[in-house]
């Protein structure tokens, strides 16, 4: 019990005292997580909004369970499809993208895209049926009547970034497999509490997972202000 005790406090003490090793980390997390949110989430509202304002899926037979099966893809499954697709002898290899942020980036799309997408598109299935008549009835162009609905379900789509945003920045598979876990250069959160937890140094494990759990707690905080507005 002294133990934990002990690392408690010393992993407080480094977190008051912005210790540069862990600042090193927790950026380099923000700089692979929100660019691979962004890019999923470029990519994965309008295509989540397509399927879901279309009275008829094409394919919908094969598209609806993809999406699904996307949406519980284990990440290490990821890691290690994107890894022989980068790797020397993969078609990509020559982007020289392996045990780089890049190659993490990738990675974490791949993740966060079919949870944006399948959760998108459930939410604006969700709103009631009349709604989209009404608005049709009183002359609305395709254009506006996406746009009323897509405000409708604006919690929902929200509610699909802060998803995606938990899935990816809390996975340790996928980005250890395409990024190596490098000191200064892909080292993230929770491939560095692996790592110091194995070490023994639990002080410095602790205060990055106090540090994730913060990152996570903040996005959920968003969303529940913005749910109230």
């Amino acid at each position: 019990m002294e133990t934990i005790l002990d690392a408690l406090q010393e992993a407080l003490g480094l977190l008051t005292g912005f210790d540069p090793a862990l600042m090193e980390v927790v950026g380099m997390t923000l700089r692979v997580t929100g660019g691979a949110l962004l890019l999923a989430t470029l990519i994965g509202l309008p295509l989540g909004a397509a399927l879901g304002l279309r009275d008829r899926v094409p394919a919908g037979g094969c598209v609806m369970p993809i999406i699904y099966t996307g949406m519980g893809l284990p990440p290490v499954v990821v890691g290690l499809f994107v890894y022989l697709m980068l790797s020397n002898q993969g078609p990509l290899g020559r982007l020289g993208w392996l045990f780089k942020p890049p190659a993490m980036i990738v990675a974490q799309v791949i993740i966060a895209l079919p949870l944006i997408v399948g959760l998108t598109l459930t939410s604006l299935r969700s709103i009631d049926p009349t709604v989209k008549l009404q608005v049709r009835s009183l002359g609305a162009t395709r254009a506006q009547t996406a746009w009323t609905l897509i405000r409708e379900a604006r919690l929902g789509v929200l509610a699909a970034i802060i998803a995606a945003f938990g899935g990816i920045i809390s996975e340790v598979g996928a980005v250890m497999l395409v990024g190596g876990n490098i000191e200064g250069q892909t080292r993230v959160l929770t491939t560095a509490i692996v790592l110091e937890t194995r070490r023994g140094n639990f002080a410095l494990a602790l205060a990055l997972g106090i540090l994730l759990m913060g990152l996570a707690f903040g996005a959920n905080y968003l969303f529940h202000r913005l749910s109230d507005e």
